[in-house]
């Protein structure tokens, strides 16, 4: 049986962290220009970290916050979720992030342009190569689905620390992805962006990585750790 309340919960949690997110690259590239700079790099990780820490906390306990379609597809994987409910939740996340980009491009449309609306795209430091950003949002999705299950999905896990652990997560990947890939681990949070931006190049990195990552982080945690919590309980 679907849950038409958990879907809208995952619109909204993913309309703040695609309205936030690409809000604060567009605000960064505004106060310290479009090029690397630390206090640029700061400042999107912090708002990309503490949309997600934040929404986990808020949406947690009626929804699981996925935010992100790389989530919520291990969730089907594994049975967290069922396939319908998860079907919602994706299509929920992808028009949260839509929604969001178009009120950027509403209220911001010239700042926004400048920077593509906070569209990702295979950096300098690795030559721009869509080959490196691909094996690079695999990895980083990798560590960012792990810290999920073993934080909010372990029977185990400390209660409490999920919000603080996965934003924190989510603000190490930015603060070491964003001169790399631009730091997406997620499809609804380039979509939006690209949508309005009309930036396509490098847009299947932004899809195939993440849910490749994230797929194999869920299956290794759930069947090595969580299942086997689940027995014990």
């Amino acid at each position: 049986m679907v849950n038409l309340r958990n879907w809208f919960a995952e619109g909204v949690a993913t309309y703040c962290l695609v309205f936030f997110g690409p809000l604060a690259v567009i605000l960064a590239a505004a106060a310290f220009g479009t090029g690397l700079s630390i206090e640029g790099i700061i400042m999107i990780s912090l708002a990309h970290g503490g949309a997600i820490g934040l929404m986990v906390y808020a949406f947690g306990h009626i929804s699981g916050a996925h935010i992100n379609p790389a989530v919520t597809i291990p969730m089907i994987i594994t049975k967290k979720i069922s396939p319908a409910d998860g079907a919602g939740y994706i299509a929920l996340q992808l028009i949260g992030g839509i929604a969001a980009a178009f009120t950027l491009w509403v209220t911001l449309p010239e700042l926004g342009s400048a920077v593509n609306f906070g569209t990702q795209a295979p950096g300098d430091l690795i030559n721009g190569s869509p080959i490196s950003a691909l094996g690079l949002e695999i990895i980083f999705t990798f560590f960012l689905v792990t810290t999920i299950f073993l934080t909010a999905v372990h029977k185990k896990a400390a209660a409490g620390i999920h919000g603080i652990s996965i934003g924190g997560m989510v603000f190490l990947l930015h603060l070491v992805g964003v001169p790399l890939t631009g730091a997406s681990m997620n499809p609804a949070r380039t979509l939006g962006p690209a949508i309005v931006s009309g930036f396509w190049e490098f847009h299947w990195v932004y899809w195939i990585g993440p849910i490749i990552g994230g797929i194999i982080a869920g299956l290794i945690m759930n069947y090595l750790f969580v299942k086997q919590a689940e027995k014990e309980a």
